[in-house]
């Protein structure tokens, strides 16, 4: 696609073992894939695993999804995007997010609290660690005093994407990070959104278009189309119902309300199969791309063609074998030529 770069997000958790991810991030990289990110949740600690890729790799950028700061301090992100930087010879983009109330609590033991702010105040941070000066933050939430990276600082310093759905949480990217990574959203929420995204630009005197839109679409290829829309359909059902509240509230902001609920209330319910049944067609082709190869590439392309958009994030359903996966790469691969 002309000006717009074709990323991809891996499902970490599919894989047995470390070499199959790195397996696969290669494989990306001779596809001509532009950036590869992935997410750690509850599996294998991203920065070691990015590490293990970066060694392995030469030319494609490397990104973790979400870092989370009540699951780091920012010092510490700071000194891993430093060390990230370091071992990927410049190509590592810093993943910010909040995560969710669910996994900070329940697997960090962390109380979810302030958000926001905590996110602003963390990028503010990593930005003065990255620097190599001496820390002196007095926020809310933070309070630092007198220290410094003690590694070279990186040069250049990497970018900070922040992964946000919320219009405040958009406002807030546009004006502290480089780069912002949406999910679930549909082309004209899409476009709504990016006006939080420009507003916050606006409020930190900077140029919207220094900010790097890559929203994540859920794809799924088979000669099947429809057998992949099934699929498809499944899996979207769970991240809305099941997935954390977040989803689901931005899929009712999008004007869905109705379906949201009643996706909610199946999950509630036991009733797994309702779920799916609960997700029209037409917002079904709005969040994903599945169907046919000839399909995926088309509305891979009508997200890119969004104005404001400077990457597809590439990703795949939350169930599915690594060789559909290869195979919906192979599908996606013309697009990044």
């Amino acid at each position: 696609m002309d000006n717009v770069d074709v990323d991809l997000l891996l499902s970490v958790g599919d894989h047995s073992s470390l070499d199959s991810v790195a397996e696969q991030v290669t494989s990306a990289e001779d596809m001509g894939f532009d950036r590869v990110s992935l997410g750690e949740t509850t599996g294998w600690n991203a920065a070691t695993t990015l590490t293990a890729i970066g060694e392995r790799t030469e030319r494609i950028g490397l990104s973790n999804d979400v870092f989370s700061p009540y699951s780091r301090s920012p010092a510490l992100l700071g000194q891993t995007a430093a060390a990230l930087q370091e071992v990927t010879g410049g190509r590592y983009r810093l993943g910010l997010g909040p995560s969710s109330p669910a996994l900070v609590e329940n697997w960090h033991g962390a109380e979810f609290e302030r958000p926001l702010r905590r996110l602003r105040e963390t990028i503010e941070i990593v930005r003065r660690v990255l620097s190599g000066e001496r820390v002196s933050y007095d926020g809310e939430i933070f309070e630092l005093e007198g220290l410094a990276l003690g590694c070279p600082a990186p040069d250049p310093e990497p970018s900070i994407d922040v992964a946000v759905l919320g219009p405040k949480a958009t406002e807030l990217t546009g004006r502290f990070a480089d780069g912002w990574v949406p999910q679930l959203f549909t082309p004209d929420g899409l476009r709504d959104r990016l006006g939080d995204l420009e507003r916050g630009a606006e409020l930190g005197d900077r140029d919207p278009g220094e900010v790097r839109v890559s929203p994540i679409l859920r794809c799924w290829a088979m000669e099947d189309g429809e057998a992949a829309r099934e699929q498809a359909r499944e899996s979207v059902a769970f991240l809305i119902g099941a997935y954390g509240p977040y989803y689901r509230q931005s899929i009712a902001e999008q004007g869905f309300e109705g379906v949201a609920s009643a996706i909610r209330e199946a999950w509630e319910a036991g009733e797994r199969d309702r779920m799916a049944e609960e997700l029209p067609d037409d917002l079904l082709e709005d969040l994903v791309a599945a169907g046919t190869p000839e399909d995926v590439r088309e509305t891979i392309e009508r997200f890119g063609a969004i104005e404001g958009v400077d990457a597809v994030r590439t990703g795949f359903l939350t169930r599915g074998s690594i060789e559909d996966q290869y195979r919906t790469m192979e599908a996606i691969s013309p697009l990044c030529e």
